[in-house]
């Protein structure tokens, strides 16, 4: 009687299975539960031709690997061709040279980034402790919270 009324309602549970992996999909964008949705979509098919559920189970889960090894690959080298690939927050402002706007005391002090914004600045542990004095060049090497940590450029001689 169980098994009986599994095989006769298969198709709402691959319906059902479909729909809660497309919902999940919506919200990750990752293609993984799309590819997983579309072996459920199979095995909902094969249901409606009257296969056994062991069949419907194996022919969805076949289904979702390939699906997941072959088609989700390419899907996401296709999302993610014109992706821009510009730094941002951060990441953008590690390696940009500065000028030192207010003198260094006690290693802190202020730098105009040369994207214009002025930082709290103070100078990296890892410097040689140096005197910083107003128009002095400064690079960026991280970021702590709204706080430039910066050491001396160097000076070429040209």
């Amino acid at each position: 009687m169980f098994f009986e009324f599994i095989a006769a309602y298969a198709w709402l549970f691959w319906l059902a299975l479909v729909l809660i992996f497309v919902i999940v999909e919506v919200v990750t964008v990752d293609f993984t539960f799309l590819m997983i949705a579309l072996g459920s979509l199979g095995g909902l098919i094969s249901g409606l031709f009257g296969l056994p559920v062991w069949v419907q189970i194996v022919i969805a889960a076949v289904l979702a690997v390939l699906l997941l090894f072959l088609v989700r690959p390419w899907l996401k080298r296709l999302l993610e061709r014109g992706s821009d690939k510009a730094l941002s927050n951060v990441e953008a402002l590690l390696g940009q040279t500065a000028v030192v706007t207010t003198e260094f005391v006690d290693g802190q002090g202020h730098a105009k980034l040369s994207n214009g914004e002025i930082w709290t600045a103070k100078l990296s542990e890892a410097s040689e402790p140096k005197k910083i004095t107003v128009g002095d060049s400064v690079v960026v090497t991280a970021i702590d919270g709204a706080t430039a940590t910066v050491v001396p450029a160097e000076r070429t001689a040209l």
